[in-house]
Formats: C-alpha cells, structure tokens, sequence
C-alpha cells in the first residue's frame, strides 16, 4: 500500500481546524500527530501513542534536525546576552544626537529593522527600545512606530539566510517529498526563492514608500492627525499602551557603546559567509581522493562549495563562535558579570522553547505525511500529487491558491511557523508530480516549486505580521508602547494593501507562465495603484 488515500486529509485539516477553534498551533499541531498515528495504527490508541512519542523522538534524531533545534536555541541565548548588556541603549543615545527630523528618524527605525534579522521578538523589542525615545522627542505617533517594528521583524526574518525563520523553512523544504528530485541542495534553493517572496518584499517597500511620501490613509492617518491636534502619541480610546520594556538589565549596562549591539551580529554573518563554503570543503575530505582541505578548495570552486553546503553545520558553527566571541567580548568590556552572562544565555534558551516545540512537532507532522505505510506514515504528499496530477489540474493556480490559503492559516493562528509545516510538506509533491506529468524539465519544475514555496512563505508571513494574536503583531506594540489595538487596526490596512497586490502578482504570473519578472511588474503597477488612490478614497470618507 502506497498511501492511506483520502484518510491522511484528516490530520492537516484537523490541524487547520484546531488552530482556527483554539488558536493555539501547538495543540493542533499535537493532535494532529495523534491522528495521523491513529490512523496507521488502526485506531490502537496505545500504539498510536507509542508510535507519536516515538516519531517525536526520531524527529530529533537526525544530525540536519537536532543542529537546526540546537541553533534556535543558542540564538535565543544570543539574543538574551544582547539584551542584558545595555547596548541597544547605548545604540539609541548615539542615534538620538544624529536625528532631529520625522523622517531621518523612521528611516533610522527601518534600517535598525533591517540590520536586526537574527530573531524576530529580539527585532520588535531592542529596536522599539532604541528608537521610542527619538520618536517621541519628533512626535510621531506610536502607531506608525509599531508599524515599522512589525513590518521588519518576520518580512526580514524569513529574507536572511541566517535566521532561525529561514533555517527552519530549509529543513521543511529538505524534507518534503520530491524535493530530492530537483537535484538542488536547501541553501540554493532557499536564496534562489528570496526574489519570489513577493509579499515579504513588497512589505518593506511599502514602509519607505509611506516614510517618503506620508501618504498615510485609513486608521494609520487618523493616528497621525489625531497626535498632530492633541500632542498625544497615542490614542488612549483603544485602552492602555503597555509599559516601556527595559531590555538593558545589568548594573554595568552604562559602560554599553553602540559597537557593542552590532559586534555579535557582525560575527554572526561574517562566520556564516565563512563557514557556508568551508563546511563543504571539510567535508570533502574522504581520505583517498580528497586529502586535505586545501585540496579541496583547489578542486570544489567557492560557487559549488557555496551551493552544495549543509546549511544546518555551517549555521551550528556560526552561532557557536558568536556565542563563544561574545560571550568574552562582554566580559572583557565589563558589560555584566559571569554570573549575570549565564543568567542571560539560559533565559534567552528559555524564551526559544515554544518556537522548539512548534519545530520539533513540524518536523513530525511532516513525517506522518510524507513517510509511506511501510514507514510509519500516511503517504499524503504522493496521494495529493495522484489526485492533482491526476485531475488535470493546472499548475499555474497552485501559487495564488497556496498563498491564500497560508494567509487565511496564519492570520487565524497567528504563526507562521505553524503555516510552513502544514503546506509545505504538502505543495511541493504537488508541484513536482504536476511538472512530471507536463513533461517539464528540472528547470522549469524549479522555477514552479519556487513559485509555490515562496507563496507559501508570503502568505504565512502575512499573517505573522497583521493577525492581533500573532506574537511579533503583540511584541511590536509593546516595543512601540502603543496600545495593541491600535496597531491592530492602523496597521491592518498596509498589510492588507500590500497582500493584495502579491496575490494579483501570483494570479497574473501564473497565467502568463510562471514568470517571476511578469509576478512583479502586476504586483507593482497594482501596488503604485493603491498609493495613489486609497488614501484619496479612504482618507475622503
């Protein structure tokens, strides 16, 4: 028996289901996996638990798997270290004194947005911390300061190669059924897919659009007019703005200087660029026809060393090295003490736990999914390709449909890492079954799964960044003290605009042959549409 047929529907849809009803994806995500062994183990709720735990546990057994969770990890730690050292307010002292208009200080806040990728939480805190005050002294609204955190936060983290978002994407991606049939390693595929992430993009485009042309309409302007008339950076109607959030919490966090905020994020990617190719060349070395790793260099080129890297080993090392170069960074600048160092690494692990536990049950998901019977699964992805394949159904729909649906999951859940478990696994045995029966070739079956993965991302992230649950959409308005409501309903209009004009792109560069350069001239004519007619037609009302 090849798959369970039309039985392996139930965990995702339940899945989907659940995280709807109870917004809590890691319930979902859980009862899902028990569905799925229930149905393989043919009701037996003994041995459909035996069989969860013991997937569970083999999700973590793999070398890719258990790096990846123990780079999360350590990332959080990172970010805890960074945050106890006060340099995220010695960063913002140094930018105050070189900002004095509205626009040199959004502008600030969308770089800081942008050179903070490694976490998202860390992203809508540290720089809410480090440009509230500058805003405030230029009297801009906290709405509009909320917006820029959270339009930088999971629209950068799912851009960067070095992030626990993009990292997580690429061993979905690894491990999804026909993925192996594209012979192109996670790495290529992942930076090879950045230029089809319309939405994430799109996003940051919009933000500097609505910084140079204050062409802010809907809820966003009656916040801008309403600080203009009262002097009040936020409208107390929509309840409380929360407390401001001290990140800097160690008694020598005054000796903190700029430089010290950016030298673990300039490890961080100066290690990873390093390692990415040199792990490939170390791991050449077989000992008989590649000796050494000089050797090695001399026969693999940097291009090839690049793309045929395991991502998860070149990251591992990278986030270790950061850690260990900082770690005694700090100390060495008496930026807080041994004691107060460890305290920091071990909350940062701490606050990582739920995005771990996501992953892990991702990873499984995946696995009932994608595994035949013979393996323990339910062989959804390779029933899913039959049907689609065989029902004629054309490819050139998969992207819009997908990033719909992903935006609809992850708006109603709030997560998009939850969204990346469901539908990749899922639509890319799809693509790749689609491009065989067409007779296409690698290229174009590439090109299509890049097309469909890359909607996926788009319309996870969406719903990341606009849903009032989702947990950056809550840190932002706390990094900005703004109430969360008005963020909520300021912010939802952009999002909103800016899905909009993705979803006519994917429409359009469906139809007229998966062409990416076609995807982003409708989604750009349709983007300069929007900013030169909604605020007429909403801020006129």
């Amino acid at each position: 028996m090849e798959n369970f047929g039309a039985w392996g529907l139930i965990p995702p849809i339940l899945t989907i289901t659940l995280a709807f009803i109870t917004k809590d994806v890691i319930i979902a995500l859980f009862l899902g996996i028990l569905s799925g062994s229930l149905i393989v183990a043919g009701g037996n709720i003994f041995v459909a638990i035996l069989s969860l735990t013991d997937m569970l546990a083999g999700s973590l057994n793999d070398g890719w798997n258990i790096r990846i969770f123990l780079f999360c990890a350590l990332l959080g730690g990172l970010v805890g270290m960074l945050s106890r050292t006060g340099s995220a307010r010695a960063f913002g002292h140094w930018a105050a004194d070189r900002l004095h208009t509205k626009k040199a200080s959004l502008l600030m806040t969308w770089f800081c947005g942008i050179i903070i990728f490694i976490d998202d939480y860390f992203n809508s805190l540290a720089v809410g911390t480090v440009m509230r005050p500058i805003t405030d002294k230029n009297k801009i609204p906290r709405a509009k300061l909320a917006y820029i955190l959270d339009s930088t936060a999971a629209p950068v983290c799912i851009l960067v190669p070095i992030s626990s978002w993009v990292i997580t994407v690429m061993s979905l991606i690894k491990g999804s059924e026909g993925f192996d049939q594209l012979n192109i390693s996670e790495f290529t595929f992942f930076m090879k897919s950045v230029p089809f992430n319309v939405y994430a993009i799109l996003t940051l485009i919009m933000v500097l659009t609505i910084i140079f042309t204050s062409r802010d309409f809907g809820a966003m302007k009656r916040s801008v007019e309403y600080a203009k008339e009262t002097g009040k950076l936020y409208n107390d109607e929509y309840g409380p703005a929360p407390g401001e959030i001290k990140l800097d919490g160690d008694e020598n966090s005054s000796k903190a200087r700029p430089f010290d905020m950016l030298f673990p994020i300039i490890v961080l990617i100066v290690s990873a660029i390093v390692l990415f190719p040199l792990t490939t060349w170390i791991l050449s070395v077989d000992g008989e026809t590649i000796l050494s790793v000089n050797q090695a260099m001399s026969v693999i080129s940097l291009g090839e060393a690049f793309n045929n890297t395991d991502a998860s080993m070149a990251l591992f090392y990278a986030v270790v090295i950061t850690l260990f170069l900082t770690y005694i960074f700090y100390i060495v600048r008496g930026l807080f003490s041994i004691k107060s160092a460890s305290d920091s690494l071990i909350e940062g692990i701490k606050s990582m736990v739920p995005a771990l536990i996501i992953l892990t049950m991702a990873w499984t998901i995946g696995a009932i999914i994608k595994y035949s019977p013979e393996d323990g699964g339910l062989g959804l992805a390779s029933y899913l390709s039959d049907v689609v394949v065989g029902g004629g159904f054309p490819i050139w729909l998969v992207p819009v449909i997908v990033f719909a649906l992903s935006a609809l999951i992850s708006f109603a859940t709030g997560t998009s890492w939850g969204t990346f478990a469901i539908m990749i696994p899922i639509v890319m045995p799809i693509i790749v079954g689609l491009s065989q029966a067409k007779g296409l070739d690698t290229t174009h079956m590439i090109n299509g799964c890049l097309f469909s993965v890359s909607a996926v991302l788009g319309g996870a992230v969406f719903g990341d960044h606009a849903s009032p649950i989702s947990d950056t959409t809550i840190l932002s308005s706390t990094g900005a003290s703004c109430p969360h409501l008005e963020h909520v309903r300021t912010q939802l209009p952009y999002a909103l605009t800016v899905a909009s004009c993705s979803f006519i792109g994917y429409l359009v560069g469906g139809i007229l042959g998966m062409s990416i350069l076609v995807t982003w001239l409708a989604s750009l004519i349709s983007f300069i549409i929007a900013i030169i007619f909604l605020p007429k037609m909403l801020n006129s009302k």
